[in-house]
Order: structure tokens, then sequence, then C-alpha cells
């Protein structure tokens, strides 16, 4: 091997492992390693804490968000949003009260509220909302899910912006209220649906009045 490619070689090996050792003590690199790292740790004292644990219903904001009696962070309750549906809106600012938003609200209320939960977190998945809400199902006493039961009462929608274990599942429960004409399915018009429903589903009340 003649002397110069001798040199070319060096130069190349001692340019790679600069290359690597800047890449090791990159602060962006280092900073997303520390947030990834720092998220799995959040979720799993998540699991330890809420999976699987039973715990009392203290306050209902609406019919898919409730609170529970333990502290979470600087708060005293923890705020539980309830995974893979969305029920009408009630105290949204922005968006008002919303169709059949009361009564899912009242739904929740009378099934949850003072009673004991159990709380299930989706296992592979995060477990925290935007919000920092807490994403679980929620079991009554007598083994239903809070979630399951909104949707087949016709009390809410199954919610299709992000994907969980049960998102088929729901979408079956939510057509079989549809077609049942259950709850808001009876009279609920376009202009009442959730802006992101009317986007994901631009057919939905044309399947709902061929029934």
């Amino acid at each position: 091997m003649s002397r110069r490619r001798r040199t070319i070689i060096l130069v190349l090996f001692l340019l790679v492992c600069v290359a690597l050792i800047w890449l090791d003590h990159n602060p962006i690199r280092r900073e997303r390693q520390a947030q990834s790292k720092t998220g799995e740790q959040a979720k799993a004292l998540d699991f330890e804490k809420y999976h699987t644990k039973t715990f009392t219903v203290v306050n209902i904001v609406d019919g898919d968000t409730i609170d529970i009696d333990t502290p979470d962070g600087r708060y005293n309750h923890t705020r539980i949003r309830l995974w893979g549906i969305d029920t009408p809106e009630t105290k949204n600012p922005q968006i008002g009260v919303m169709y059949f938003g009361p009564q899912a609200t009242e739904f929740t209320t009378k099934l949850a509220l003072g009673k004991k939960v159990t709380i299930y977190l989706d296992e592979g998945n995060r477990t925290r909302g935007y919000y920092g809400r807490l994403l679980a199902y929620v079991q009554l006493s007598d083994r239903r899910f809070l979630n399951k039961l909104l949707l087949t009462e016709g009390f809410a929608y199954a919610d299709l912006q992000f994907r969980h274990s049960f998102y088929h599942k729901y979408q079956q429960d939510e057509e079989s209220a549809r077609r049942q004409k259950k709850g808001l399915w009876q009279n609920v018009t376009r202009e009442q649906l959730p802006q992101w429903l009317q986007t994901e589903k631009p057919n939905l009340l044309q399947k709902l009045n061929s029934h």
C-alpha cells in the first residue's frame, strides 16, 4: 500500500472518529435522549401508580373527563380523559355547549360520581394526553367499562384521531348505536357533529339517514 493511500485512510479514520465524538456530545441529540428517557420514566410511574388500581371518582368535568381521588403532581386530584371516545363538549369556551353534551355528562355522573372505579392504561401506548390528563379505560364496580357504555348507549363518538387498543371495536360500538338510533344518533345533524368527525367521516350523516 502506498504512503498516499495510507495517509488518506488515516485521515478518513480520524474524520469518522471526530464525527462520532461530535454526535455523542451533540446537545440536541443528548436533549432528545433525555426527553425520551424522561417520557419513559413518567410512563412507567403512571403504570405503577394507576394501572389496575381502584380509586373514587370525586368530580365529573364532562362526559369523557373525570377526576379521581389521588394527587397528580401539583394537583390534589388526577384528571382522566377516557381513552378512545369523545363526548360532546360542555365546558369549552370556544365551542360552547354542544348537542347532547349535558346528557352525556349526566350519564357519566349517574354511573361514576362518588363510585369506586378501576383504572386501566393502554399497554404499549402513551399514558398522557396533550393537556397532561391521564388516558385510561375506566371500569365500573359492575365490571362494565364506562368508555364502552358511553358509545353503546349513544352518548359518545368513537375517537378516530388517535390509535389505541380498541380502535376498531369502538368504531363497531358506535355504528351499532347509530343503527339503533340511540341517544344523540336519533336527531343529531351534521352541524352538531364535532369538527374532527365531520372531516374524518364526511358521509356520516348520509349513512345515518339511510338506516
